[in-house]
């Protein structure tokens, strides 16, 4: 699981998020710190950068709205500066959007932190997740954040390889610059390299290799650098 390290999946640089993951060794232990970090987070935050917006809700000054009126935002919640907030936007809480992120028409976001730079754009679902710098999912993509069987997440990087993670809702682990196509599924507990790419339409489970493109069961084979 080395590969799958805070570490090697994130620039920590790139998140106002950083100090969360002081102590951790894998991303999804964060996940149950999340709401009250941002509490604490928000108190810190200038005056003339953010304004507070009801209960525990920090917005930059600088973040754009296409239609301010048809957002659904509630606390905790912090969107920091130069984010775009598009139409239809859902975000139910203890959520953190980059600098410069795109929330988009009609997608959801539930305890998760967006890098800079992410763009969830399109009908997207994004729940119990970390998402790195400049990632990108596209249209229609999820992550599925709770098993069928109602069980513990388990993360799996092959047969022998398994970290328990105690959760029972935990979504995806993207690495920075991560795409994942259209339509594509992410099952409870994937983690997905640094640079790799997933094919639209896919379902996938366990770790991917960062560098790779996933392209079907079976079949995630590494990209071509040339």
């Amino acid at each position: 699981m080395e590969e799958y390290r805070i570490e090697n999946l994130y620039d920590l640089n790139e998140t106002i998020a950083a100090d969360i993951f002081k102590g951790a060794t894998y991303p999804w232990e964060v996940l149950p710190k999340i709401k009250e970090f941002i509490v604490e987070l928000g108190k810190t935050l200038p005056a003339d950068k953010f304004d507070k917006i009801g209960d525990d809700i920090w917005i930059a000054k600088s973040v754009k709205f296409l239609s301010r009126e048809n957002n659904y935002i509630a606390g905790p919640c912090i969107i920091d500066e130069d984010a775009e907030i598009r139409p239809g936007a859902f975000i139910r809480g203890s959520v953190i959007v980059g600098k410069g992120a795109v929330v988009g028409n009609s997608t959801e976001l539930k305890n998760v932190i967006l890098f800079n730079k992410v763009q969830v754009p399109h009908y997207n679902y994004v729940g119990d997740s970390i998402l790195g710098f400049k990632s990108h999912m596209g249209a229609g993509s999820i992550t599925s954040n709770v098993k069928s069987d109602k069980k513990l997440v388990v993360v799996k990087n092959g047969a022998d390889d398994k970290v328990e993670t105690g959760l029972k809702k935990m979504g995806a682990m993207l690495g920075d610059n991560v795409e994942v196509g259209c339509g594509s599924i992410l099952n409870p507990g994937t983690v997905i390299g640094r640079g790799s790419n997933i094919y639209p339409l896919s379902s996938v489970r366990g770790c991917v290799p960062a560098k790779h493109i996933y392209k079907e069961k079976g079949v995630v084979v590494p990209k071509n650098e040339d």
